[in-house]
């Protein structure tokens, strides 16, 4: 996927995110969070675009903290969430390709990285919000679900930061089973874990299933479609993939 193509994506999903808190009102409960409403969710996800938007706007070179959540609620709140939304789009939008800035995770440039990794956020999270709104979500591409696994897998956990870790070395296979090569094979031990494309000799587990409901279960957001081997590996996947940024 473009760099254009994850700020289609990152625009449509922080307004489906913004429509589905609004129905839902800020004080719903989101079974996809325990112990969030969504007020919670909206000034998370708008302190997140304020950030990622600042170190591209501002050419921050170096990580920093974001800044402190409003004190806001219902119309005010959503208006604000919007208002965040909107200038990350922007800002992304306007800024230089090769603008020099801190990231996330490695990626072709800056921009490319932010541009996806918010693309990825935002959507997540209008997944939460349609959970407390109740009813259908809106549809996910399968090729963007496949780049979501991919950067999860191969981005997030390859980080020091990941606590899927096992004490023996144990092999985690990730199969997407409606397209004909999106498999990752994950090796877990007492360091991070390692991942790599492709189906890479036996697995003690295989995580599997069509890509968007397995993008959505390895990101806790739903059950996993298909579960063959050890079951315990999938249920240290739901204990401790929790992302720590920074």
């Amino acid at each position: 996927m473009q760099t254009a193509d994850f700020l289609d994506t990152l625009d449509r999903e922080g307004r489906l995110l913004a429509a589905a808190a609004a129905e839902a009102g800020t004080g719903a409960e989101v079974p996809t969070c325990p112990d969030w409403q969504v007020g919670d969710l909206l000034r998370h996800t708008g302190m997140v675009h304020r950030w990622a938007a600042a170190f591209v706007a501002q050419a921050l070179t170096s990580f920093r903290p974001g800044e402190e959540l409003p004190g806001l609620d219902g119309d005010d709140l959503l208006a604000w969430y919007r208002e965040s939304h909107r200038g990350l789009v922007d800002t992304l939008a306007a800024a230089p390709p090769d603008v020099r800035c801190w990231q996330v995770l490695p990626a072709p440039s800056p921009l490319a990285g932010w541009a996806r990794r918010q693309a990825h956020e935002t959507t997540v999270h209008r997944v939460d919000a349609e959970s407390a709104r109740g009813g259908a979500h809106a549809e996910i591409a399968r090729d963007f679900a496949v780049d979501g696994i991919d950067e999860l897998l191969r981005g997030f956990h390859a980080r020091r930061k990941s606590a899927v870790r096992t004490e023996e070395p144990r092999v985690l296979r990730v199969r997407a089973t409606d397209t004909g090569d999106a498999v990752w094979t994950v090796r877990l031990s007492a360091e991070p874990p390692v991942t790599e494309p492709g189906d890479a000799g036996a697995a003690d587990c295989e995580l599997g299933g069509p890509a968007v409901p397995l993008y959505l279960a390895l990101w806790n957001r739903g059950p996993f479609p298909e579960v063959q081997g050890d079951a315990a590996l999938a249920e240290l996947w739901r204990e401790r993939s929790g992302i720590v940024w920074g």
